[in-house]
């Protein structure tokens, strides 16, 4: 197989058909997705190159037009990026570095967006971190493989998060090898206004083409604290922040627009296999502890125990304008009222249904319908193996 300049160390020999759970599923660049000829003929030249392929292509007279700009791989700050630049509106840009290489990847994607011209593509790769970890299992014996991954999963993807370790980490490693997950990548992609047209292995690492749509988003920057903090639509309509135990991967919030476009609903109306849940998210939620932290927001006034469940505004959308009027009627609970129903509703549809019947007796006799439906709800966990979604 054809080496990239990055991929000595984490070199895979079955790259060909490597994948990760839901890039299958995700954006394909399609016909009509980019208008202007030039960027279509470049990115179908480069489609399937490797890094050192790459760059030799890009810098062979002719390949590009002086419209189009590529970043070398010495480029690893927004300051440079602007610098190299020096000005230029390009329409593709191609980041050679690897993402995870790259030390303010958030601001660097921000340079990059604020660059390119209204419309224009971004083709970026990086490592992640699900890759690593089969590299690492394949190459060592038992014992040895868990122990390499779990020092370089402390090291590489938790140090660099923390505030206590991650001036040290940087210290030491220039931020080199971090380790992100698919996910994670996606999410900084999108935070910085972009739009995903087309994402896939290559030769061992994840590639993603994505196209400037929007000012990069201005808002408080992810962390990776246990305790998440997320905008929901409250009583009146008013937006309140609820807390919760982590159960997704950091920057999942960013690409809930993108899972919904390529990923089905299920029952609930909650994302079918929803690959941004971590491996101890589905633990946390099937024992109901991902929602404890949300008796903060019922002891403040913001929710109550039994009621309709607080929604993101993209989930708020989906619902009919009848049903958006009666939900901000009352406060939100932390258990659903489809958690009563002995059959979870399939869909959207459905979830409302639910919703409506349990709203209408509720604004009709408030204490005696939550009373009634806790303890259905209590019957329903313990004796149907109910689980938090």
């Amino acid at each position: 197989m054809k080496k990239g300049l990055f991929r000595l160390q984490y070199e895979i020999d079955d790259a060909p058909a490597y994948t990760e759970r839901g890039s299958r599923e995700g954006a394909k660049l399609a016909s009509g997705s980019i208008a202007d000829p030039e960027v279509i003929s470049a990115l179908k030249a480069t489609a399937d190159m490797g890094t050192r392929e790459l760059m030799r292509w890009v810098g062979t007279p002719g390949n590009l037009t002086d419209g189009m700009a590529v970043l070398p791989l010495t480029t690893r700050t927004p300051e440079a990026l602007s610098y190299r630049l020096d000005g230029k509106r390009p329409k593709l840009l191609y980041v050679l570095r690897p993402l995870h290489t790259i030390e303010s990847l958030d601001g660097f994607l921000y340079a990059a967006n604020m660059a390119l011209a209204d419309g224009g593509c971004m083709v970026c790769h990086s490592m992640t971190s699900a890759l690593k970890r089969k590299l690492i299992d394949e190459r060592n014996v038992w014992g040895v493989r868990h122990l390499l991954a779990l020092t370089n999963y402390l090291w590489h993807r938790v140090c660099p998060k923390l505030k206590l370790t991650h001036g040290l980490y940087f210290a030491l490693t220039d931020g080199k090898d971090r380790w992100f997950n698919r996910v994670e990548v996606l999410g900084r992609i999108y935070r910085a206004g972009f739009e995903v047209i087309d994402e896939g292995f290559r030769q061992g690492e994840f590639v993603v083409v994505a196209r400037k749509v929007q000012a990069p988003i201005d808002d408080v920057a992810p962390t990776g604290s246990p305790i998440i903090h997320l905008r929901r639509i409250g009583l009146g309509g008013k937006e309140i922040v609820v807390h919760k135990f982590r159960t997704m991967y950091s920057y999942s919030e960013y690409i809930q627009d993108y899972i919904y476009h390529y990923q089905s609903l299920e029952r609930g109306g909650k994302f079918k296999d929803d690959y941004r849940v971590n491996e101890a998210g589905h633990l946390l939620r099937r024992l109901w502890l991902d929602e404890l932290p949300m008796v903060w927001n019922m002891l403040r006034g913001d929710m109550k125990l039994v009621g309709v469940r607080p929604l993101s505004r993209q989930y708020f959308g989906l619902y009919t304008p009848e049903m958006q009027a009666l939900r901000t009627r009352t406060k939100p609970g932390l258990l659903p009222p489809f958690y009563y129903d002995r059959h979870t509703p399939e869909t959207i549809e459905e979830v409302q249904q639910s919703e409506r019947r349990y709203l209408e007796a509720y604004l009709e006799h408030p204490f005696r319908t939550d009373w009634r439906y806790f303890w259905g709800i209590v019957g329903n966990i313990l004796f149907h193996r109910k689980h938090s979604a």
